[in-house]
């Protein structure tokens, strides 16, 4: 077995273990993904499409997981602003709580050396980036990570959107993410 082929069960093996940490109380593993992308994405990203797009799964499946979540108590609609046929989704207060619920993935790697964490995180977000190019996805980025993000007035500004943002913004995932490194269009 090659070192790449390793690699690839280890990621396959924790992923596995970590969805198996989504089966909690009335949730299955899609539901507790969709919490935790809506608990980590910004105001702007929250659409049944980004989520689809960010878990790899289709808008119609992704629209009947929020669903059940809005039925569950998990998550609330918010309709956008000026566009009633458009929603967007919000976690309830119940939602927050299990989505920053410890897991056991989380714990493991709390455990290890800073140094190496960070090799592991730059590591991993390489082979995302290859992975999301090779289909033609796009990375859903962090917004301070964005060559549209102002670091300088106040919680900063999107330039893109022509927003201000609102504290936390800068570390949370935004859909019309443009990493820094890539070709200005």
């Amino acid at each position: 077995m090659t070192s790449q082929s390793r690699i690839r069960s280890l990621i396959n093996r924790l992923a596995r273990i970590d969805a198996a940490g989504g089966w909690s109380g009335s949730l299955n593993p899609a539901q507790y993904a969709a919490l935790d992308y809506l608990g980590r994405a910004n105001r702007y990203s929250r659409a049944p499409s980004h989520v689809a797009e960010f878990l790899g799964t289709t808008r119609g499946t992704m629209s009947q997981t929020l669903k059940a979540l809005a039925r569950k108590g998990f998550v609330q609609e918010e309709p956008k602003t000026g566009d009633q046929r458009s929603i967007s989704y919000g976690l309830t207060a119940e939602g927050v709580a299990l989505a920053e619920a410890p897991s056991v993935i989380g714990a493991a790697l709390s455990e290890l050396e800073d140094q190496v964490a960070e090799a592991l995180e730059s590591a991993l977000a390489a082979t995302l980036r290859a992975a999301l190019d090779a289909r033609g996805g796009r990375a859903l980025g962090l917004c301070k990570t964005c060559q549209f993000h102002d670091a300088g007035p106040a919680h900063g500004y999107c330039t893109l959107l022509n927003l201000p943002l609102q504290p936390g913004d800068r570390e949370l995932i935004c859909v019309e993410h443009k990493a820094l490194s890539d070709d200005a269009t």
